[in-house]
Formats: C-alpha cells, structure tokens, sequence
C-alpha cells in the first residue's frame, strides 16, 4: 500500500467512525498531506488556501477556481492523482461544497458551517508521518539546518534585526524551502521576548535566529544563537541548564511513550536544573508535520508517540531557547536529530543514563 492510499484508507476509516459521508479539506496543511505535499497557497500567512479537497462517496474533487486551476493541474498534477477538478472563473457565485454534498454528512479539518469539525483528528493523522514522509522530513531538516547555519555565520555586530531576517530569509529561498517563521532577537530582546519579530535595532553582542521551513508541506523547526565575546556565566548556566531539559524531552520521545509524561519529565527538568517556572512563560513544542507543531505537548495531552513521528521541542529560559526537529526512531535506538548542523559546538547533557548532545550558543570572539 502506497502513501496515498494509505492516507485513503486512514481518512475513510476516520469517517466511517463519526458516520460521515464527505470530508472537506480546506487547511494548507491538511492539502498538502493528503496530495502528498502539493501547495494550495498563495497568502502564506493564512491558515487556508486558495484551493481545498472534497471527498466524497463517488469522487475526490479538487474544489478552486480558474486563477489557480492551471497551476494545480500542470505543475502540482493533481488531476493525475484522480481529482476532479471544479474551478468556476473567481468572479461567479455559488457554493459548490453545498452542491456536491447536498443530503450528505459532512466533516471538515477545521470549523465549517454544518459540517462536524474534526481539525483534531485530522491534526492526528497528518502528525504521524508515513516513511516516504519521513525521508522527505530528513532532506527538509537539513536543508534548514544550512540555511540556518549559512545565516548565523554571516551576522556581525551593527546589524539590524531586519537584516539578519533578511539573511535567513535568503538561505532558506535559496535552498527552496519557504521561512513560514523567522523570528530575531539581539541583545536585550533576547531576554524580554519568546516569540520576536525582528526590528531595526542593531546587534551589539548577542543574537537568536528562529527559523520554520516549509517544503512539500512539512515544516522543519530549528533555533540558533551566537554571541560576540566571552559569554557571561549567567548565560553559561543556562545554556547547560536548558540543554539538560531539551535532552530530557528528546530522552523521553520512544515509540509508545505518551506524549503528556514526556511533558511532565521536561517540566521536573526544569525544577532540578534551578528554573521551576521558566516553562510557564513559553509551550514547550510538541509533534511535528504540516503544521509548526500538530499538537503542543501539555499535562493533558492524550497522543501516544509513533516511531516515524517527528517532534520539536523547544525549551527556554529567560535569555536562552533550544530547538530542533527529531525523528524518532524505533526502540533500542538514539531519535534522529534532522536539524543538526555539522560541525555546530555541542553540550554533552547527561540524562536518563544517556549522553545527548545538544547545541550551545555560537561564541564568536
């Protein structure tokens, strides 16, 4: 059984569970997990894309219009994948979901009026990855991990925020991967902000790039930092204290595992380490696949973890952040860190009765 008709095959089942007669695809991420990474995008910073998926007892369609239609079919083929394409010109009316579905039960992957929302259990099935899907996450994660590594070795003290993006930005384009998310903090921002849009401030000594690659339709989390001069030992103290919780959360992410104990380890980590409450002030991360995070890990989480998954963890305290995409991997063997980037200094965090290496912050002199 190929990937797609595995996908078939999960989606149906999923349907045939809540009683539903169609389903109605309309996040980017869930397009492009059920095509096999095609883009139904052209904003890419909507949730929803210009085309959606409708499937039905008696046909799959591919639900645009006529701007997209050629795009989509000659360049994403997906009418070679048995979509019957319905593209009216962008200017008519009508409502063809309510057409092609008149006297059916619906479901959606997000809210949509009277269908059943099932963005949850679509969420599930995206978030565990096929191995076609895990091969194509192992090229995304390293051609993230030069993009990132090309970037952070071009920074210098006296530029600004919105240069460094722009650096970024250009690796990862270059590479053909889209940056959904880049995020730069220097300095003090470092210490004030979790999530920092970049600005023109200038870069004194001290820099965090944050960078969410999109290809195929999988997103690649990785973060990185460097710093000009000796490193003050307050940050020393956390960087190997943050690396021990990162070490801790990948540690605990084996097949069978559920994801909330996995949580739970991270967050004693961060008791014994000396942080008790630095991971309220941020989530933690969690799976991985067509969205940043399909799930953020909680004390709720109800998933357990699949070998195949991928998972991105992101661990903070005030001032320093860790954050790479794994694979995992299946038992009695180390997951499988997608991200990592040759030759990158390490900390060798000791956990569990293992050795993870986890990256430090670039010390630039």
């Amino acid at each position: 059984m190929n990937e797609r008709q595995q996908k078939e095959r999960s989606v149906r089942e999923l349907m045939d569970e809540h009683g539903l007669d169609a389903l109605l695809l309309r996040r980017i991420s869930s397009f492009a997990w059920y095509t096999g990474g095609a883009a139904s995008y052209v904003n890419t910073a909507t949730d929803f894309g210009a085309a959606s998926l409708l499937l039905t007892p008696q046909s799959n369609y591919l639900l645009t219009n006529n701007i997209e239609a050629t795009r989509l079919k000659k360049e994403e083929k997906l009418p070679e994948q048995g979509f019957q394409l319905v593209a009216p010109f962008w200017y008519e009316g009508g409502d063809p979901v309510a057409e092609l579905t008149r006297g059916l039960q619906l479901g959606s992957d997000s809210s949509y009026p009277g269908a059943t929302d099932l963005s949850a259990e679509i969420a599930r099935l995206r978030a565990r990855l096929t191995p076609e899907e895990g091969a194509r996450f192992r090229q995304l994660g390293q051609l993230c991990a030069e993009a990132m590594n090309g970037a952070i070795r071009q920074v210098r003290p006296g530029q600004s925020e919105y240069e460094i993006a722009a650096r970024l930005a250009q690796e990862t384009l270059a590479r053909g991967v889209l940056p959904i998310v880049n995020l730069i903090a220097t300095d003090q921002r470092i210490f004030d902000f979790r999530h920092p849009l970049p600005t023109d401030k200038k870069l004194e000594r001290y820099a965090m790039l944050v960078l969410c690659g999109r290809k195929w339709g999988l997103v690649c989390s990785i973060t990185r930092l460097v710093h000009f001069g000796p490193l003050p030992d307050e940050l020393r103290r956390k960087q190997e204290a943050c690396a021990r919780v990162d070490a801790t959360f990948i540690a605990g992410t084996r097949p069978g595992a559920r994801v909330a104990d996995v949580f739970l380890s991270g967050v004693a980590a961060y008791d014994e380490n000396g942080y008790p409450d630095e991971w309220r002030l941020h989530h933690q991360g969690g799976s991985a696949g067509y969205e940043p995070r399909e799930h953020v890990a909680t004390f709720e989480s109800e998933e357990t973890i699949y070998e195949g998954q991928a998972f991105a963890w992101n661990p903070s305290i005030t001032g320093v952040k860790l954050e790479d995409t794994i694979l995992v991997s299946a038992q009695g063997q180390g997951n499988e860190i997608l991200t990592a980037i040759q030759g990158w200094p390490m900390i060798e965090a000791e956990v569990l009765g293992q050795t993870i290496p986890r990256p430090a912050i670039l010390e630039v002199d």
